[in-house]
């Protein structure tokens, strides 16, 4: 071959080469997981039990890629019951087949079988996390999901020279699954936990937990990112650090404009990427997360801590320093951490808030009673404990709901979740006895592909009024407005912020309150939508928006997998 006509094949098959290269990097990696699903023994507050686990650790193990990879998780269930893993803040184009809540898009996986959940990571980059989707299974089975720049990028900040994973989490004495089973048997309120937790450590000030307290080393002058993570049942929390001020530069897989604050207040399902810099002398400095909870429903009024650990020669403290954080009830200092959030909105991270809307929806948040003959409930006044959005309270069918939409199955739900409540009434005053009785239905709410929707959450003071957490699987979406009192339509959406509001997937609806979010709807399936205190879930504050095909296969649900779990009726 001469060397004319071997430059050209060189230079010919370098070609290919470079733009396989590109054609891969563009399409992002693709990862394999294995997680195990089994029963595994714990020691904590003085006593052993056994729990749920992935892989026999708690929490469970990290998973960590780079905005647009693709991962195959292959769940093997080895516990005593049906379980569903579903990927947090992950949108998923597409593909809700593996989106995971129990009987909304899948089955449970059934015990000694296994499933293979294919996670699409689009425009998603920081903390997300995953969880068991099955009853109150999410209390043990949860853990970190970790999405880096692309290669060749960085993040919007200063690098950062460490970074660690701080998930906050509960321990509970009693068996979870018991506790719920109970509480919907009487109708009750389910019991609440025995400790917080950080990285699965209760702390110091619990008893015999002093000896396994999480510790984070520093070395001082560095600075260091917090990938903070609530998976907490139903407490919202006030998390500080001793002395050392946080810089919030993330929430819930999307950049922030850097804000400085001595507190973060964090939901249950929402993530915060936080830097902090050790600049303190060294020492030991206490990490502590405190509940908010403006209720008057039981919580769990106790504290976790961790300890920030400087690296080096010093005197140990004899009392190390505790932060100062808001009371339990401080809605004021919850709501002004809130609203101080803001998108980068920057060139390399734009918004693309809706403008135009074409689906305005109005949706009530409230806790409600379901009426017991002769007063034999254990909720108030006999009756049994409910929850519902827009007067409706979810009723979990036997048959996934994907399923049945995807195969035209009948009788399974109904596609007439109302855009707006049937009547309107001061909801946030003296609410006498309106609605607290609510319909139980299972009713999903839909909408149109490519549709710029306008959701009002509307907080109201039926029943024990509070912070609602709400969480749309499927999409991110825009915060643009948020207040006290009801709604107004003509004077509150004067106040929207359509440059740089937050997005996320989680929000907190303010206690007898309102918040408004925008997304556009390019997210064709079936998609649940929640709220995140795990108890009004279990209650019924639950339903599903289901985005319709657009016009071509690319706009349209992927087929399903060869395999999905078995749903028992189906």
């Amino acid at each position: 071959m001469g060397l004319e006509k071997m430059s050209s094949t060189l230079w010919f098959s370098g070609l290919i080469f470079l733009n396989s290269l590109l054609l891969c990097m563009a399409a992002g990696q693709v990862h394999y997981y294995d997680f195990v699903l089994k029963e595994t023994n714990f020691t904590k507050l003085c006593s052993t039990k056994s729990i749920l686990t992935v892989n026999g650790t708690f929490p469970g193990p990290t998973i960590r890629v780079h905005k647009g990879d693709t991962v195959f998780v292959n769940v093997h269930n080895q516990g005593k019951y049906g379980v569903t893993i579903h990927w947090h803040g992950v949108r998923q184009p597409r593909n809700p087949w593996s989106d995971g809540p129990e009987n909304i898009t899948q089955c449970p996986i059934p015990p000694n079988t296994s499933f293979t959940q294919e996670v699409i990571f689009s425009t998603e980059e920081g903390t997300l996390w995953w969880h068991a989707h099955s009853d109150w299974t999410r209390a043990t089975v949860h853990g970190a999901i970790i999405i880096l720049p692309k290669p060749g990028t960085t993040y919007p900040f200063p690098m950062p020279y460490a970074e660690e994973t701080l998930i906050l989490g509960e321990w509970y004495k009693g068996d979870v699954m018991a506790i719920i089973d109970e509480a919907l048997a009487t109708g009750g309120d389910p019991n609440i936990s025995d400790a917080f937790t950080i990285n699965g450590q209760p702390g110091d000030l619990y008893n015999c937990s002093n000896g396994t307290t999480y510790r984070l080393p520093v070395y001082s002058g560095k600075t260091y990112l917090l990938r903070i993570i609530n998976s907490i049942m139903n407490e919202e929390q006030f998390v500080g650090i001793a002395k050392h001020n946080l810089t919030v530069v993330g929430s819930d897989g999307a950049y922030l404009k850097p804000i400085n604050t001595n507190y973060i207040m964090i939901t249950p399902g929402q993530t915060m990427d936080v830097l902090v810099t050790a600049n303190q002398s060294p020492s030991l400095y206490y990490i502590a997360s405190t509940p908010f909870a403006d209720t008057t429903a039981p919580f769990d009024n106790t504290t976790t801590t961790a300890i920030l650990q400087y690296e080096g020669n010093y005197t140990v403290p004899s009392t190390i320093p505790f932060p100062t954080l808001p009371a339990y009830n401080d809605k004021d200092a919850a709501g002004n951490y809130t609203i101080r959030l803001r998108s980068l909105a920057s060139k390399e991270y734009p918004v693309n808030v809706p403008q135009k809307i074409t689906k305005s929806i109005f949706m009530t948040v409230s806790v409600n009673q379901i009426y017991c003959p002769n007063a034999s409930c254990a909720g108030p006044n006999g009756n049994r404990l409910s929850a519902s959005l827009t007067n409706i309270s979810f009723v979990t069918p036997q048959i996934d709901i994907l399923q049945a939409y995807y195969r035209h199955l009948p009788r399974v739900f109904a596609s007439n979740f109302p855009d707006q409540p049937l009547y309107y009434f001061n909801f946030t005053g003296d609410v006498g006895n309106n609605t607290i009785y609510p319909a139980l239905a299972t009713k999903a709410l839909t909408v149109n592909y490519n549709d710029a929707v306008e959701m009002v959450l509307q907080g109201t003071n039926v029943g024990a009024a509070e912070n609602h957490p709400m969480h749309l699987h499927g999409f991110s979406f825009y915060v643009v407005g948020m207040g006290s009192g009801n709604f107004n339509n003509k004077t509150d959406p004067e106040s929207y912020n359509l440059i740089d509001p937050p997005e996320v997937n989680t929000v907190g609806v303010p206690k007898n309150g309102w918040v408004t979010i925008r997304f556009i709807a390019d997210n064709p399936g079936v998609w649940f939508m929640h709220c995140h205190l795990e108890r009004h879930a279990s209650w019924g504050m639950d339903t599903v928006l289901i985005v319709k095909n657009g016009g071509t296969s690319a706009t349209s649900i992927r087929p399903p997998p060869k395999y999905m779990p078995p749903c028992s009726k189906s």
